[in-house]
């Protein structure tokens, strides 16, 4: 399977262990993408930021107060950062041929047609996907878990060791576009 997803609670360390997983040195120009962080003001949760991988790149996901159509809870979203900043680095992983990290697969990245359809393509793509994916209910979302080139384990804070080498493992067997330039 090219794609593996990883759901779980909200604050179960999903973003965590992706970090983990791209953070090893062997893979660190291998992966592109983008992944999710939490903005802070004074030890609270003010927002979130879309950060592209391996550029750095950063844009804004969802602030408190921001104002926009779409909005989770306190938080507006803002869908053009999403889609210059994090559709942006799917398409550029894709064209680069490197695995392709999505954190996440959420309510609030769900309110862009244009991230579904990038998400789409990097799934049916050769390469490898890993992401993370929200575990409540979403027509989109459920869709994505049901897929047969899917692979999904449930992460929760007694097993994350156990998903890690996991998708450790899968991450180091060689994708279908690496399987295809080996072959005669």
């Amino acid at each position: 399977m090219n794609n593996f997803l990883i759901t779980g609670p909200p604050r179960c360390g999903k973003t965590t262990l992706i970090l983990r997983i791209i953070q090893d040195s062997s893979l660190s120009d291998k992966v592109g993408g983008f992944i999710t962080e939490e903005m802070r003001e004074k030890g609270e949760r003010v927002g979130f930021k879309i950060v592209s991988l391996p550029d750095n790149e950063e844009g804004l996901l969802a602030r408190k107060g921001f104002s926009s159509p779409f909005r989770v809870g306190k938080y507006g979203v803002h869908l053009e950062d999403l889609e210059n900043t994090g559709c942006a680095a799917i398409e550029d992983a894709l064209r680069s041929e490197k695995a392709v990290v999505v954190d996440e697969i959420g309510k609030m990245e769900l309110f862009s047609e244009k991230f579904k359809n990038t998400l789409l393509k990097a799934l049916d793509s050769p390469l490898k996907v890993l992401a993370s994916v929200m575990e409540r209910k979403n027509e989109f979302a459920d869709r994505i878990k049901r897929r047969p080139d899917v692979t999904v384990a449930r992460l929760d804070r007694g097993n994350f060791e156990v998903v890690f080498r996991e998708v450790q493992n899968w991450f180091k067997t060689p994708d279908l576009s690496e399987k295809e330039r080996k072959e005669p």
